[in-house]
């Protein structure tokens, strides 16, 4: 086997993982009774960092994303994400495709961010406010900006540096962009917000507008939070909330720590598979993240391979 054409780095990844190709295998994947995602093993390392093991599979296809995930890693220059997705065929045994897990990672939570958005966001045209500098950040501005019909983007992060950072990289998208300070006073002209932080700590406590649409995407854990628990209640009361998977009933911090019975959400599969329409009010999506996404990541890749 010629590993060189089957070992991706980061960029390489990237390029085989096109967010509208990646989102149109998401929504296939919904469908596709044949995927099976078994619950992921997530061993507490010592220093406070956590190592994932994440599998899933379909008649085809089957992967195991391996990654860490080191918190402490923050504002150190170090990935708080890394690893890879090894892609394996079904039928042969053979490997097909080392992808790079942060990169997975990165883009196919943006663009689970993205379809959620396009189908449930009231208003669709921003602005966007995103909360958070990082690669999430980084992901879910350019996801956002190629699939939305935004024009402006506000960006809020506790380092000012790499908030100026994603400002700049905002306008050579062609986007107009803006840091700001306090991102709940920013949530009043944003329609659109992402929440994308270590969720070490509440990064938004103001109430969204009416017409309002939150994903937040940090916290991943109960014991994470980047929404207060009145904001998730506001919204679980004025409007609507969703999930990513099932799995949020256990991994959803924000919205346990609110005290939500998160079962009685409906996930992305039932918004695809039902085709639920746009509600009245705020929406607040909540992704968890799956290995279900980084199948769907891994499908994209080898038919861009092919």
């Amino acid at each position: 086997m010629n590993t060189s054409s089957t070992l991706l780095d980061a960029a390489q990844t990237a390029a085989r993982l096109p967010y509208a190709a990646l989102l149109d295998n998401i929504v296939g994947l919904l469908s596709d009774e044949s995927v099976q995602v078994p619950e992921r093993l997530v061993q507490p390392l010592a220093g406070g960092g956590s190592l994932f093991v994440m599998p899933a599979m379909d008649r085809q296809v089957a992967i195991t994303k391996l990654i860490t995930f080191t918190p402490a890693n923050a504002g150190t220059g170090l990935a708080t994400i890394q690893g890879d997705v090894v892609v394996f065929d079904v039928k042969s045994g053979e490997r097909r495709l080392v992808l790079d897990g942060p990169t997975v990672t990165a883009r196919r939570t943006a663009a689970v961010s993205l379809l959620a958005a396009q189908r449930l966001a009231p208003n669709t045209r921003g602005p966007l406010l995103i909360v958070g500098a990082g690669v999430q950040g980084l992901a879910h501005l350019e996801a956002f900006a190629q699939g939305l019909p935004i024009q402006e983007v506000m960006i809020a992060s506790r380092s000012p540096a790499s908030a100026q950072t994603l400002a700049q990289h905002a306008q050579a998208l062609g986007l107009r962009a803006q840091v700001v300070l306090d991102a709940n006073a920013a949530l009043a002209e944003c329609p659109l917000a992402v929440t994308c932080t270590p969720a070490s700590g509440v990064v938004l406590s103001a109430l969204p507008r009416p017409d309002g649409f939150i994903s937040a995407v940090g916290a991943f854990t109960p014991k994470m939070v980047e929404l207060s628990a009145e904001v998730c209640r506001h919204i679980a009361e004025q409007g609507r909330v969703f999930v990513d998977t099932v799995d949020a009933q256990h991994e959803a911090g924000d919205l346990l720590q609110a005290g939500l019975d998160v079962s009685r959400f409906a996930t992305l599969a039932e918004v695809v598979r039902q085709d639920i329409q746009k509600p009245a009010g705020p929406v607040l999506f909540k992704s968890c993240g799956w290995a279900g996404w980084d199948l769907a990541a891994a499908r994209t890749a080898l038919a861009d391979a092919a």
